[in-house]
């Protein structure tokens, strides 16, 4: 029996912890509390050490999901977070005023992690504002030299995130999903 461990990571209200909630075959680990800063703007509660679940593999494997809390105050978590895993799910939300922006900080700030490992990118509330395209997130990332996987993603939906993570899986090695 194997375990995997891959993290999940992006701004806050990007849908990191509804996302691990989605896929978790085991009642997920959150650590939200009241947001008591701007990010009360976007939300009520916010993630301040990390989110967990467990999804089931075949043959008894276990993928852990670890989501790092969205704020830079929270940073120190992000390493710890990272240790061990074998992959970075990075979530961005579409309706932000620059996903760009997000986009490229949380690439700069994994990039050694990314390096190791791998990425895929989940972009949501698209439904919300359906620009910028996902057309043109691959071309910010080509810019940067970059292809890895991205989608347009609902993190309540089971099958988005699913596939989302599938694609990280078989980006870095097409046997883990055999």
């Amino acid at each position: 029996m194997a375990n995997y461990k891959i993290i999940f990571t992006g701004p806050v209200g990007a849908g990191k912890t509804t996302a691990i909630a989605s896929i978790s075959d085991v009642p997920p680990v959150s650590t939200d509390a009241t947001a008591s800063d701007m990010t009360r703007k976007r939300k009520n509660a916010t993630t301040v050490a990390m989110d967990y679940g467990v999804l089931k593999l075949d043959k008894g494997d276990a993928l852990h999901l670890y989501g790092t809390p969205g704020q830079e105050r929270f940073d120190f978590m992000w390493d710890i977070l990272t240790e061990g895993g074998i992959g970075l799910v990075l979530l961005l939300d579409n309706s932000r005023n620059n996903p760009f922006q997000d986009l490229q900080f949380f690439l700069r700030t994994f990039e050694d992690f990314i390096g190791r490992t791998g990425v895929a990118i989940g972009v949501t509330q698209m439904d919300i504002k359906a620009q910028p395209t996902i057309r043109d997130y691959r071309q910010e990332l080509m810019t940067n030299g970059l292809k890895p996987p991205v989608f347009a993603v609902d993190a309540r939906t089971h099958n988005d995130v699913s596939l989302l993570v599938q694609a990280l899986l078989f980006s870095m090695d097409p046997v883990l999903v055999d």
